[in-house]
């Protein structure tokens, strides 16, 4: 049974690879190497982006990550980093996606340059590539490995499967560009929904002892508290990972960072053939979110349930072990290819957006500012292939970490927090200086950096992570406060002048149909009622 889960899973994963080919093949192309190469010759419909923005998301670092945290917090609280993404998708589509496109941007930080400076666009870009380098790479390559080496439970080193995955993920994006990032990410999607939600489902019918229906009333009805969703502290007293305070403090910050400004996710959007095409695709894409619960927090309650039955020695070998537990044998090796779907998703977009980043930016802006489209695109592929070989390396040495997922986003605080107060302001205001940027970067960067990692001590509870400094969260929201505020006084006395408002504020020609989705503030406003229900639902039942 083992050499038939070996064998499906190398199947689908060629199948994957054979339809991805054929599809981008028949694709109309860009005569334009650039724009073919780093936006899919700007010729994405919803569907595609939608897809590829959901699997550039979900990942093993969400599957092994999220679901050990809601294994290891007995509690639902973290269901707030999917669900209140929608919201944050939301403002991309009716707010920053307009932005970008108007002006036919191929990076984010492309409409800082327009907004404030060169500089602060390269010192974005620069801190892009730090967070993908550092922690977005490696974090996908370690969680992605531990997955399948658990599935299989292979007696291999870890070192040999993230070298596996590096080289093949790479291939991927250095070799075919966004548009077979795209098209294979959106085929993996279908295969990732249906066995992702195999895995609840089927966790269920464990729990229930045969009967779905069992299972979904042992898990309402026995140890309630496990659902709860606005929680500071878990049944054992302990404060939770995510305590409801700061649900309204730096949590909506991270996600508009994620989803509005980063450049891995927002790429996709931008390559849309139109804006009513990139609004759809993304406001599908937030819908879509709110059943990521089910896929990344469920599987970690149902553990929680099943602890006796299950060997768990660590958080993040909670969702392996259900996994392990709850499929037939003879899936194992599909879900298996799924997953890797998922995983190479996650790392080719990343090192796509990276490349892109290098190449427009620096490439093209510094080292060789009058090279050839040909030269620009070979530069992005040299770039990418380092950065694989650096993931690889880097990979394997996440395993002493204690919360991969919590790893995760603290680090990408660091950079996160001066990026999204100079994209907010450079949405809002129009008479803040580049120097303004630049020094408020520094600040919120310094400041995130004390409370994160100095730490704040013996605050009072309400503020507290569970070792009883002040919770990182709330120092992202502090350390965005003090940016964002730095930026606002020095633009109060030292403003733009009319000449620089003017040339920032100037109109270009956009590259596509500017005209909106006639449906899509109606469709957002559908999406923040349905996660109204669903925190409202859980708060019922765990009371």
């Amino acid at each position: 049974m083992f050499s038939f889960s070996i064998l499906s899973f190398i199947l689908s994963t060629v199948c994957v690879m054979a339809l991805t080919y054929v599809i981008v093949s028949k694709m109309k192309k860009s005569n334009s190497p650039v724009e073919e190469y780093f936006t899919a010759g700007r010729s994405l419909s919803w569907p595609i982006i939608g897809g590829s923005l959901l699997l550039t998301n979900i990942s093993t670092e969400q599957l092994v990550g999220l679901n050990g945290d809601v294994f290891g917090d007995k509690a639902l609280v973290g269901i707030a980093w999917e669900v209140l993404a929608a919201f944050a998708m939301i403002a991309t589509a009716l707010i920053f996606l307009p932005k970008y496109l108007a002006s036919g941007f191929t990076t984010t930080p492309a409409f800082l340059e327009k907004r404030f400076d060169k500089t602060t666009r390269s010192i974005v870009s620069g801190l892009f590539l730090f967070g993908y380098v550092s922690v977005l790479l490696p974090v996908v390559l370690y969680t992605g490995s531990l997955v399948l080496k658990g599935m299989f439970s292979l007696d291999v080193s870890l070192y040999i499967i993230v070298l596996i995955i590096g080289l093949l993920g790479g291939g991927y994006a250095i070799i075919g560009g966004l548009k077979t990032v795209a098209v294979s990410d959106t085929i993996n999607g279908v295969g990732l929904l249906i066995g992702g939600l195999a895995v609840p489902i089927l966790g269920l019918v464990e729990l229930g002892d045969g009967s779905f229906f069992i299972g979904i009333d042992k898990l309402l009805n026995d140890q309630p508290k496990f659902l709860s969703v606005f929680a500071q502290t878990n049944i054992d007293h302990k404060i939770v990972s995510v305590p409801w305070p700061t649900l309204f403090t730096g949590m909506m910050f991270i996600q508009v960072f994620y989803w509005s400004t980063n450049q891995v996710i927002v790429q996709r959007a931008m390559a849309a053939k139109s804006l009513a095409e990139g609004q759809k695709g993304v406001l599908f894409a937030s819908f879509m979110k709110l059943l990521g619960p089910v896929m990344l927090c469920l599987p970690g309650i149902i553990a929680l349930h099943m602890e006796d039955a299950i060997n768990i020695s660590t958080q993040d070998q909670v969702y392996g072990s259900i996994v392990r537990n709850v499929l037939p044998s003879w899936s194992v090796g599909l879900f298996a290819a799924v997953l890797l779907g998922s995983i190479l998703s996650s790392f080719n977009s990343a090192l796509n957006s990276a490349s892109t980043l290098f190449s427009l930016q620096f490439y093209k802006g510094y080292i060789k500012k009058a090279a050839t489209p040909e030269e620009i695109v070979l530069s992005g592929k040299y770039f990418g292939m380092a950065l694989s070989i650096i993931s690889i390396l880097v990979a394997p040495q996440l395993a002493n970490m204690e919360s991969i997922f919590t790893y995760l986003q603290k680090i990408n605080g660091l950079y996160s927090v001066p990026i999204i107060g100079i994209f907010i302001l450079g949405i809002t205001t129009k008479k803040v200086p580049a120097v303004a940027a630049k020094i408020g970067m520094v600040i919120g960067i310094v400041v995130y950096a004390y409370f994160s990692f100095i730490n704040v001590k013996n605050v009072p509870e309400f503020f507290a992570d569970s070792s009883g400094n002040l919770h990182w969260l709330h120092g992202y929201f502090i350390s965005f406060i003090f940016s964002v505020s730095s930026m606002l006084v020095i633009g109060h006395f030292f403003p733009k002048s009319k000449k620089e408002i003017d040339f920032s504020e100037k109109k270009e020609s956009a590259p596509v149909d500017m005209n909106p989705w006639e449906y899509a503030r109606a469709f957002s406003f559908g999406i923040v009622l349905i996660t109204i229900c669903i925190y409202s639902f859980f708060t019922y039942v765990s009371s």
